[in-house]
């Protein structure tokens, strides 16, 4: 019977077998499931003697397995008892139902009863080592177990010894003429054994870990037995009062049954356990977080009755809608208290979150205070530099002709000013000369400081690493400032932390009068290569009709590199085709499909000066056509601008392709965004495409990011992609179990804020803050 290769884990019920888990194998010296042949002697087995009588998850490996075997360990990141613990199986391999000899096939994983004819050994021909071998029978067939070692396998024969009866696992081969299991998994079966052992051992499951060329799975699972056979877990992280209410076991026996199971239904009880286990641990953590800000002080920022900010209002040329002014009116209040605003707001593209950005810094600029714009890129440092001016024209207009009488001044501070410049604004910024200051990464720099810093607003927050946020915090002075981020479409970790509830979050989700839809399409150049033709007359259709267009490539020039902007969405060696360059594409386009039309040409390498020139050209309509890397992502206001091509479509993330297209329809004309790619259909990445052109809205593309991608490490500085701290929660599926343990955790931390009386999550808590992560936390 061939074995199943079951998929886990997900959660189960208690079972009364646990012996099946807990007492040791001593036959099992060596075995290697699924007819694995390293040569190399065992290494972890039944035989190694055990270095500590008892073990915490927090002692290093090697007084449980010793300094050979914790080498090994270490080359996946394990180091203690609890790392190795933590190591889960990726999924379980069942040995296969119980067979007689003679219906044997190659290829079978089987489990068969039998007894030890005959051994012999031999040394290899052509390299080191030696060849054991023994020949089974159940009375109507013969079976070789052939096992390969670098040294002598005297050993060996005192567990497969003539007469022995036991039960042998593995898979099926033949060599030269006669069927063989190649180092199968065995157990001895004494005088009173019963056909019931022989089936109940068929049955069990074997553990597959992820592993390297470094540590087989087997010699893992070997280790993981020991740490088992000797774990002690004096106080359970987990409340008792949370296990009962949620019918939820132990934690030494969800260890247990994750790595050496029963059953499936052993593998559930156990993850659903240890996804409590992950989640509860940082909604506590997140709980502390949040009753521990109350305790920070910020200066409130009440409104000031005729300020700036009434002043803007009145000059409002048009209303607020309902999203903006509830948004607004949170915001205001948030700003007036003594502690800390921490606040995220989400609006889809051309929702309007600039405008109430502007309204909040104003709020801080009347109450004396200063507010802080901090871009991802200077292409968008500078947009928002000359929007917000012309948004507030005279009241941003200080020291100025024409600037009103309680004007205050906007400063930009990009990392390419010239040094007189640059020396000028950091005057202003040090002073309080400047209210209102906008600026790249360059703001983070230890030299720029601040007179009396009172908002940070961040602009699609994704771009800037806790850390980064954290330099700006610590310009504030006394107290701390408030902190305004604003993304159209959260990414995985933005995702990760809200639906964890870190993050008091805002949604806009109208649209303001006078904006038009956008229609996306995908535009399948392998399939109907016409379609491409079809995409450039498209455009020269709008700009015929006195409308612009953007071409948006992922890659500047004809070398290796991506546009320094991009996020790509695969892993290189996913996608083969060289992309599409801007600069080809350009003079592609300019001497044929788009000849006669005005191009131009924008990409992150040309010099400030330059790229500025560009953009007010295709501000004011010189330029029809822009042909850009991704500099255009966010933040870039042209209205007449109807139509967006975006080559090599399946390159760009699923949160970049919907900031990329949010840059058309922003007037009264419809907006069109047509991604061309030439993935078939089918494949995922064309899937991806498919969703983009599907939907608008940006909280459930980022769900499909999320799901593609994986969740950023919800405690560290990893993005999407990376490696996760999360081995068993999803943060999608699991929405509901995470929405309970908030709740505990909120309970439980009102009750007892530093958990003097629950001992195993303090601990608990203390390893997940392990390193560098305390620092990020206090930080984040």
């Amino acid at each position: 019977m061939i074995a199943r290769l079951v998929d886990g884990p997900q959660s189960s019920r208690p079972s009364s077998k646990d012996s099946r888990r807990t007492g040791l194998r001593a036959s099992r010296a060596g075995a290697l499931p699924g007819g694995l042949t390293p040569l190399d002697p065992p290494g972890l087995t039944a035989a190694t003697p055990i270095l500590a009588s008892v073990a915490v998850l927090a002692d290093p490996l090697r007084l449980v397995v010793g300094d050979k075997a914790a080498k090994r360990l270490g080359t996946l990141d394990l180091y203690t008892v609890g790392d190795l613990l933590s190591h889960y199986p990726r999924r379980y391999q069942q040995r296969g139902e119980l067979t007689d000899l003679a219906s044997l096939r190659d290829g079978d994983h089987v489990t068969v009863l039998a007894e030890v004819a005959s051994v012999s050994s031999r040394p290899m021909r052509n390299r080191r080592g030696s060849i054991f071998e023994a020949v089974v029978t159940d009375g109507q067939g013969k079976l070789t177990l052939t096992f390969f070692g670098r040294g002598s396998q005297d050993w060996r024969e005192k567990q497969l010894r003539p007469g022995m009866r036991g039960l042998f696992a593995g898979q099926v081969s033949s060599f030269r003429g006669k069927r063989q299991l190649t180092h199968p998994d065995f157990e001895e079966l004494g005088v009173g054994s019963t056909s019931a052992r022989a089936a109940e051992y068929a049955s069990e499951l074997i553990p597959v870990y992820p592993a390297s060329s470094q540590l087989a799975s087997w010699r893992i699972s070997d280790a993981v037995r020991i740490a088992l056979d000797v774990l002690d877990v004096p106080d359970d992280p987990l409340p008792a009062s949370v296990r009962k209410a949620h019918e939820l076991s132990g934690y030494a026996d969800a260890l247990r049954g994750i790595h050496r199971p029963v059953d499936m239904a052993d593998v559930r009880r156990s993850v659903l356990r240890l996804k409590w286990d992950e989640a509860f641990a940082l909604q506590v953590l997140l709980a502390q977080r949040r009753r521990a800000a109350a305790d920070y002080a910020a200066t409130p920022r009440p409104p000031v009755e005729g300020g700036l900010l009434a002043q803007f209002d009145k000059a409002l040329p048009f209303e607020l809608t309902v999203g903006q002014q509830l948004a607004g009116a949170t915001i205001a209040d948030e700003l007036a208290s003594s502690h800390p605003m921490q606040r995220l707001l989400q609006g889809e593209v051309g929702s309007g979150k600039t405008i109430i950005a502007v309204r909040a810094m104003l709020q801080v600029v009347d109450a004396a205070g200063q507010a802080v714009l901090l871009a991802p890129t200077e292409v968008l440092a500078q947009q928002h530099y000359r929007s917000i001016g012309g948004l507030l024209g005279p009241l941003g207009m200080a020291g100025q002709l024409g600037g009103a009488e309680d004007a205050t001044r906007i400063t930009l501070l990009t990392g390419s000013q010239g040094a007189a410049v640059r020396r000028q604004a950091l005057l202003e910024a040090a002073s309080g000369a400047a209210g209102i200051v906008i600026g790249t990464h360059a703001l983070l720099e230890d030299k720029v400081q601040f007179a009396d810093l009172g908002l940070v607003v961040i602009d699609e927050q994704h771009r800037f690493g806790v850390e980064q946020r954290d330099a700006l915090r610590d310009r504030a002075g006394e107290g701390r400032p408030h902190v305004l981020v604003m993304t159209a479409t959260p990414i995985p970790r933005t995702v990760a932390m809200t639906v964890f509830g870190d993050l008091d979050m805002c949604t806009l989700t109208e649209l303001p009068a006078g904006r038009s839809p956008i229609a996306t399409h995908v535009v399948p150049v392998a399939e109907r290569p016409h379609y491409l033709a079809r995409t450039w007359e498209r455009i020269k259709e709008e700009v015929a009709a006195g409308r612009q267009a953007y071409v948006v490539c992922p890659r500047i020039g004809a070398d290796a590199e991506l546009d320094e902007d991009q996020e790509p969405a695969e892993p290189a060696g996913q996608q083969d085709a060289a992309p599409t360059s801007v600069l080809q594409l350009a003079e592609q386009l300019a001497g044929g499909e788009l000849a006669g039309l005005r191009l131009g040409v924008l990409h992150g390498r040309l010099p400030v000066d330059e790229k500025d020139k560009v953009m007010l050209a295709f501000a004011e309509g010189r330029v029809q056509v822009l042909v850009t890397t991704t500099v255009v992502e966010v933040g870039v206001d042209v209205p007449n601008a109807t139509v967006m091509v975006i080559m090599n479509a399946e390159r760009f993330g699923v949160s970049q392709l919907h900031q990329l297209r949010g840059r058309v329809g922003r007037g009264r004309h419809e907006g069109l965004c047509l991604l061309v790619t030439d993935v078939p259909a089918g494949e995922p990445a064309r899937e991806r495409l498919d969703a983009v052109a599907d939907t608008l809205d940006g909280f459930a593309l980022s769900r499909i990011d999320l799901r593609q991608r994986r969740e950023g490490d919800v405690l560290g500085t990893a993005q999407a992609g990376r490696k996760s701290s999360l081995k068993l929660l999803g943060l999608l599926e699991d929405e509901d179990l995470i929405g309970q343990a908030r709740d505990a955790a909120i309970d439980l931390v009102n009750a007892d804020p530093a958990l003097a009386g629950y001992p195993g999550l303090a601990a608990a808590i203390d390893t997940l803050l392990a390193g560098d992560r305390a620092d990020f936390l206090a930080k984040a």
